[in-house]
């Protein structure tokens, strides 16, 4: 019965996973002709994209995601330490993790198109400086800039890099923490040598399931961006419009080699494979 159901597994898989992403590596290195796709290979369609710029947008997107996703790490992890080992009210945890998933039930657009009230330049915020004699005229740049993309991020990616992450830190045995202390172990210690190092395994985990959907974030930019920070989402969206397959396929090649690297990278830092690192947060 096991194996029935993991070779029906491997089965669904491939068909739904693997055989799509081969079909998007073959289409990059095909060519179009009169809407259709010729039998020759080429590599045409990863010329294009540096010819035409596109990894500018690639570069781009890279930087506004691992910023982004540095930021929430930050704020992520001291707020999960917090409601995981500081917060003794069940009441109060179950409320603070229940605010943390109401946004979900909400759609991003109507989220995020909020930020223009609050950061245009006869905003909330621009309209607050300018009262107390901060500024003399409104700042251009909170809206339609890579600071208000930035800003619009922050929101709707805290829950997925807060929430491994809180788990994990939730399964670190408390007598364990305690036992450091009596050892005479400072505070800073026990974060480093106790806390981190059991807790990397929903680090790792949030900081996937908040650098990847940045990587094809198209609704934050398009609001918040003004059509002046153009985004990986965007540029693959606007190629697939004008039927240019080859380069879009190639431009999400190049984003699946960034995040294959990615991989390989938090596999390093975890010691282990992948599937091992999610495997410790059984713990």
């Amino acid at each position: 019965m096991l194996r029935t159901t993991l070779i029906l597994f491997i089965a669904v898989w491939a068909v739904f996973v693997v055989v799509p992403v081969a079909l998007l590596v073959l289409w990059s290195f095909l060519e179009m002709k009169d809407y259709s796709f010729s039998s020759s290979l080429s590599t045409a369609a990863y010329a294009a994209v540096f010819d035409s710029g596109r990894y500018e947008v690639t570069l781009r997107t890279l930087r506004i995601a691992g910023l982004v996703t540095a930021i929430e790490l930050g704020l992520a992890l001291p707020f999960a330490l917090w409601l995981a080992k500081g917060v003794r009210s069940s009441m109060l945890k179950a409320m603070v993790l229940a605010l943390l998933t109401v946004p979900f039930f909400i759609s991003l657009a109507s989220r995020t198109i909020v930020w223009r009230s609050v950061l245009s330049r006869s905003g909330l915020v621009n309209t607050a400086l300018m009262h107390f004699g901060i500024v003399e005229q409104p700042v251009d740049w909170l809206l339609f800039s890579e600071f208000s993309v930035h800003l619009g991020l922050l929101a709707p990616s805290f829950p997925t890099m807060v929430l491994p992450i809180f788990l994990s830190i939730s399964l670190i045995d408390d007598e364990l923490i305690e036992a450091a202390r009596d050892l005479g172990a400072p505070p800073a210690k026990v974060l480093g040598d106790v806390i981190l190092p059991l807790a990397l395994p929903g680090i790792i985990a949030g900081i996937i399931f908040t650098f990847v959907p940045l990587l094809g974030e198209t609704v934050v930019p398009q609001l918040l961006g003004g059509g002046r920070v153009s985004m990986l989402g965007a540029s693959i969206s606007s190629l697939l419009q004008v039927l240019n397959y080859p380069v879009a396929a190639a431009l999400s090649t190049l984003v699946l080699g960034i995040l294959a690297a990615l991989f390989i990278a938090l596999r390093l830092i975890g010691g282990g494979s992948i599937a091992a690192v999610f495997e410790g947060m059984k713990r």
